[in-house]
């Protein structure tokens, strides 16, 4: 199996020995506490389960704007988004051992132990440094922006030990899997290729398609789908409703032992390209071979070039940083000449009408109204999971 990224094994920061944890529980509700934000906390969900290999906690200052700047720590380490804890919580001192509690749990229980190796004061300027180099813009309306800009400008640095995995265990136990648990599983599936689809959205036949051709290009032994389950911006579809949508799919539309649909842990941050490389390290770090990034890859209204996800990947990662290799799509979409979803890049004989496109917009007004996209476009059974949801949003608004 493909190894982590930047070490031999995986070193998941959950502390799994249940005395130990038991133990440091115990001694979590005698320490000085920091409630976290909820960015701070899908940070140490992430850590905990290993898809921040080798990362041993929160970054200090210097790592954070060496992060931002140029990808990398301050001692050489390939890192494309800085991950911190910021804090407006004037508390916290240096050399303490604290419990970090979490902000999206009723009670706000302890969701890890930190040894806080530092305090320091981030300047407005710092911020904005780190902000247009993580995300391309300094505009507020960009959701990434606005929410990385508001979470404090003290930055508490340290080693931590996680806990538990905050509400995504409790509230998805279907679908939440570690980076330890996914390799696990693709171990026991016995596969070698494994190619990572990821998605904050549900998945129409175009994305279905993409898989498809994926596995087949590449002769994969399976496609992990990796939903993003944690804070989105407004409008966006619940994890709930998506993650329903694609096991309907996936049910009705994929062979057996060809599949994993799982979730991970972690708030979108909005990144475009720069969060594209933070996918391909987590999924290297989660067994998989092959990372799908396609037009707009964790895009968010046109702040970045359709391909930027892609050319960062020529043009910024180093040469042999990762093992794992980036799959690149085109915009896929159903050929009405081929009657099939091809994607658009092989079909240059194509007119924009040739093809069936509907914007979201659209797609969402024909499901608030009960009425089901075209087949090419989307599984009639997905559309029926999306329609229910939107009909039963639109009845409560009104």
């Amino acid at each position: 199996m493909i190894k982590p990224y930047g070490s031999d094994q995986l070193n998941p920061l959950f502390v799994a020995d249940d005395a130990q944890r038991s133990a440091l529980e115990a001694e979590a509700e005698q320490l000085p506490s920091l409630l976290l934000n909820s960015a701070a906390a899908a940070n140490a969900v992430m850590l905990a389960g290993g898809y921040f290999n080798p990362l041993t906690g929160y970054m200090n200052l210097a790592d954070a704007m060496s992060v931002s700047i140029e990808m990398k720590t301050s001692d050489g380490l390939f890192w494309p988004v800085p991950i911190v804890n910021l804090t407006e919580d004037n508390s916290v001192s240096a050399g303490s051992r604290i419990a970090l509690r979490d902000p999206n749990v009723e009670g706000h229980p302890v969701l890890a132990v930190m040894e806080v190796n530092a305090v320091e004061e981030v300047s407005e300027e710092q911020i904005d440094l780190m902000a247009i180099n993580i995300f391309g813009t300094l505009d507020g309306n960009h959701p990434g922006v606005a929410t990385f800009k508001g979470l404090g400008r003290k930055l508490v640095s340290g080693p931590i030990q996680v806990l538990n995995f905050s509400y995504f265990a409790s509230e998805f136990p279907d679908t939440f899997r570690t980076a330890v648990d996914i390799r696990a599983e693709i171990a026991e599936r016995g596969w070698e290729t494994v190619v990572a689809f990821q998605t904050r959205n549900p998945m129409h036949r175009a994305h279905e398609e993409l898989c498809r051709m994926a596995m087949e290009q590449l002769e994969a032994d399976g496609i992990l789908i990796h939903m993003l389950l944690g804070k989105l911006k407004p409008g966006d579809i619940p994890a709930d409703v998506r993650d329903a949508s694609i096991r309907k799919m996936v049910e009705l539309y994929f062979p057996a032992n060809t599949v994993m649909v799982t979730g991970y842990g972690f708030d979108m941050l909005y990144a475009g390209p720069r969060e594209a490389v933070l996918h391909a390290v987590f999924r290297q770090n989660s067994g998989c071979t092959h990372l799908i990034v396609g037009r707009d890859h964790a895009g968010v209204g046109d702040y970045y070039g359709g391909f930027d996800a892609q050319t960062i990947f020529d043009e910024k990662v180093p040469a042999g940083a990762l093992q794992l290799e980036i799959f690149k799509a085109d915009h896929t979409a159903y050929s009405k000449k081929l009657d099939k979803v091809v994607m658009m890049k092989d079909a240059p004989d194509h007119s924009k009408e040739d093809f069936v496109l509907l914007s979201g917009t659209k797609v969402r007004e024909m499901l608030g109204q009960g009425i089901a996209p075209p087949p090419e476009f989307s599984r009639p059974e997905v559309a029926k999971i999306l329609s229910d949801y939107y009909q039963a949003l639109d009845a409560k608004a009104g």
